[in-house]
């Protein structure tokens, strides 16, 4: 079964090719059918791939599929090759799986736009083709068995992501979103590209590739510089990470790609692209472990920005940037977990992650459409007796973010908090008040979308959405309650922890992590658990009776309200210090460089081309004499020529 792994890369890219040959003369319905059967049959593939792994010896779970010789210069070869192991697995099936999803209630949501118009046959047509291209580019990047590949698929997913981002391209908000991710994303994406050449350097030549397998194996036994020059590497990689997986400095551009069709921000902030950089880091952990200063930093840039997305969060009103800051923090969570070297809690937060924040996001697109575009929840109010079928579907996944007890996102928040805690206390305690924040600004959008009496006359009329929008989100609300139970910590027992045990190949090579004691995980598990509880009884007193205790509470941090509104003015400081002055050097080149010299140059050829021209016209008189005159000239010089020579 496993030589046969690399049709899970054939069918998504028949389903863009069929689509783009055929869709526009088969219909609407044809081209979803296509673009989700292809995902679908996907899926299946990577469930075949596990089951076919766990019928291996787990010391034999690792399996290498060759496909054809890449580049090969001497003693040097990449091949692409699929790297066949459980993270790699796992990884195929969050992406087909929740991808799968995804498609599933975009065929029926995409049917009309965001502002309740017809979508054209093209324009839907052109959506599920780079949908397609999206999840074939993401397989690529996690199916990769060598830095290189790595890369394509990479970049592959920037492209993606820059296509739908600014789908609605007519949009000039849609249009720069698109450009800004596409920007944002090249200079992670240089930080990567310096990493492989730098290993390339150091290792590619001694292990005679760019296999994930052969650098580790090169790094055993070698000298001191070596290994001080992974000190560079990680870091080049943790700047690849932070663009891609919207982390500080680089998390800008995540929140304008809420400008892309929801299922879009579904897609990327769930499943994909953002997880990119989390999953690069855990695949590259013998590189990481070489090097505590950089995983300090790890841990430290997830915290903080946990932290300052989650504070800037409470503060939004527009639901799907909410959830937009809400993702950076969460993705801040699984930084802090590989960085603390809890690699298999990091990827258990970003499985779980795809499952309620997919859910958030699909919901939220059902509010929209039911609002006739708007997303503002101080104009929704009510909607839980309008979209019964929703409500609870989005208090599932709401619950799940919040670290409601024994939810999927609670199981995994707490083991990236236990093991930050035997750690670093401190990081346990930024993780901690940021989980407080969390469950707060989780259920204030839950009461203020959901509860009360409508604000607005569009929350009035709202509806229920068609089955096509609310069924494959109940797959997805199973995931957000029950996905928590595959990774339950030890003191329910050695064999509770499911992907733990699924993992453990993988991450094989790590010396035994340090264990506080069923007493201290207990305490923490309870901490957590009140924590989350404590956050959604502080949005209920503020929301639902609106005590006063609670908008007291809020009183004291009203200082930092303009703070919040603005996001930090990262943006602008960004606008001020590079944007607007990379701005005003691409006009002076456009206005001397292009303008003067370049234009100037090819303005004066043709110029003086022409007055050129004008007097040698002059000699095209037409009269005899002036030509006769004219040879007789040209005769005497040749003369001259020849008797001076």
């Amino acid at each position: 079964m496993l030589q046969f792994a690399w049709i899970i890369l054939l069918f998504p890219l028949l389903g863009l090719l069929i689509n783009l040959l055929f869709g526009k003369r088969l219909g609407k319905s044809f081209i979803a059918l296509v673009a989700s059967a292809a995902v679908f049959a996907s899926l299946l593939t990577a469930v075949g791939m596990a089951a076919a792994l766990l019928a291996l010896p787990e010391a034999d779970r690792s399996v290498t599929v060759q496909l054809w010789q890449w580049i090969h210069i001497g003693d040097f070869q990449v091949n692409f090759a699929l790297l066949i192991d459980p993270l790699s697995v796992l990884m195929a099936l969050v992406v087909t799986g929740v991808g799968f999803f995804i498609h599933w209630y975009a065929a029926t949501y995409m049917l009309v736009d965001d502002k309740h118009q017809d979508l054209s046959l093209r324009l839907y047509g052109r959506f599920f083709i780079y949908l397609n291209f999206f999840i074939l580019m993401m397989l690529t990047l996690v199916l990769a068995n060598n830095y290189l590949q790595l890369y394509v698929g990479w970049e592959g997913v920037g492209l993606a992501s820059y296509l739908l981002i600014g789908f609605w391209f007519y949009k000039p908000s849609a249009a720069n979103a698109g450009k800004k991710a596409f920007i944002v994303n090249r200079i992670g994406d240089f930080g990567l590209d310096l990493a492989i050449k730098w290993r390339f350097c150091r290792f590619g030549k001694q292990a005679g590739s760019l296999a994930f397998n052969d650098i580790f194996a090169a790094l055993k036994g070698a000298p001191d510089t070596t290994i001080a020059a992974m000190t560079g590497v990680t870091l080049l990689l943790l700047l690849a990470a932070t663009g891609k997986s919207a982390q500080i400095p680089l998390f800008v551009w995540l929140p304008d790609a809420m400008e892309g069709p929801t299922p879009v921000s579904a897609l990327i902030h769930a499943a994909t692209m953002v997880t990119a950089g989390v999953y690069m880091i855990a695949r590259s952990h013998p590189l990481f472990e070489l090097v505590p200063t950089t995983m300090a930093i790890v841990a430290w840039i997830g915290a903080l920005t946990a932290l300052m997305a989650a504070s800037i969060a409470i503060v939004q009103t527009d639901l799907k940037r909410i959830l937009a800051y809400s993702t950076i923090s969460q993705l801040g969570y699984m930084f802090l977990g590989v960085g603390v070297g809890a690699y298999t809690a990091g990827i258990f937060h970003l499985m779980t992650h795809a499952f309620f924040k997919a859910l958030l996001f699909l919901t939220a697109g059902s509010v929209m459409h039911a609002m006739h575009g708007e997303l503002n929840i101080d104009l929704m109010g009510g909607l839980r007796k309008k979209m019964p079928k929703t409500y609870w579907q989005f208090l599932a996944g709401a619950a799940a973010l919040a670290g409601f007890p024994l939810l999927a996102g609670f199981w995994s928040k707490d083991a990236i908090l236990y093991e930050a805690f035997l750690k670093s206390p401190l990081l346990w305690g930024v993780g901690i008040f940021t989980a407080l924040l969390t469950a707060f600004y989780s259920f204030r959008a839950v009461y203020r979308a959901f509860h009360g009496e409508p604000r607005s006359e569009h929350a009035e009329h709202a509806h229920e959405q068609p089955g096509g929008m609310t069924a494959p989100l109940w797959f997805l609300t199973a995931g957000a309650l029950f996905a928590g139970f595959l990774g339950l910590p030890l003191m329910f027992g050695e064999h509770a922890n499911v992907l733990g045990n699924w993992l453990g190949p993988v991450f094989a090579d790590l010396a035994e992590g340090q264990h506080g004691g069923e007493s201290l995980e207990l305490t923490l598990f309870l901490v957590s658990s009140a924590i989350a509880l404590l956050g959604i009884f502080i949005a209920y007193a503020r929301y639902i009776p609106e005590w006063g205790w609670a908008k007291s509470l809020q009183n004291i941090f009203s200082p930092l309200q303009n703070m919040l509104e603005h996001k930090y003015w990262v943006d602008e400081f960004y606008m001020s210090f590079i944007g607007d002055p990379l701005r005003r050097v691409g006009q002076w080149f456009y206005r001397v460089s292009d303008g003067k010299v370049i234009e100037g140059a090819v303005n004066g050829i043709g110029k003086y081309t022409v007055v050129a021209g004008a007097y040698v016209a002059r000699l095209q008189t037409g009269l005899l004499s002036m030509y006769a005159l004219s040879f007789f000239v040209g005769v005497a010089l040749i003369l001259l020529y020849f008797l001076l020579a």
